[in-house]
């Protein structure tokens, strides 16, 4: 009888777990991949950190993610890339250093998830803004990056 309890915890659990991958619909693409394609298109990158089991990522990704003009907008405006904040996976720096998405992490401070950097074509960052957003924060990051007020404003 303890052995079915313990089971039946555990597949509590594990039916509450959040995944944390990019929004459906969207086409992310992995970062060496992103830095590439915003070279040639020169659009900014919007980089999403997520990681598996973040219940923040998962709510941002039904809430906001699923709007259609956000999409829309997004998919327009930015060359997407979606990071996992804890992989070992190697990418390349425009730099040429090689180092794991996690390094990479590390060097942004993306110490909690959903973190998401933009950048610009060349991969320089413009800014990060960590967690939970709703769609008019990304319509007005939006309008900071891409109308370039970042030269001018913090």
């Amino acid at each position: 009888m303890r052995s079915i309890a313990t089971l039946l915890a555990a597949s509590l659990l594990w039916a509450g777990t959040a995944w944390a991958d990019p929004p459906p619909g969207y086409a992310f693409v992995d970062f060496d991949a992103g830095l590439k394609a915003a070279k040639s298109s020169g659009k900014p990158i919007f980089l999403y950190f997520g990681r598996y089991g973040c219940a923040w990522c998962d709510h941002t990704n039904k809430k906001t993610f699923s709007d259609a003009g956000l999409k829309k907008l997004y998919s327009d405006g930015y060359v997407l890339v979606y990071v996992d904040a804890e992989s070992g996976k190697r990418l390349t720096l425009p730099s040429g250093e090689r180092i794991t998405e996690a390094e990479l992490g590390v060097r942004l401070q993306a110490f909690a998830t959903p973190l998401f950097v933009y950048m610009t074509p060349a991969g320089e960052k413009i800014m990060q803004v960590p967690g939970f957003k709703t769609v008019q924060d990304f319509r007005d990051y939006d309008r900071y990056v891409r109308g370039g007020h970042y030269r001018q404003k913090t």
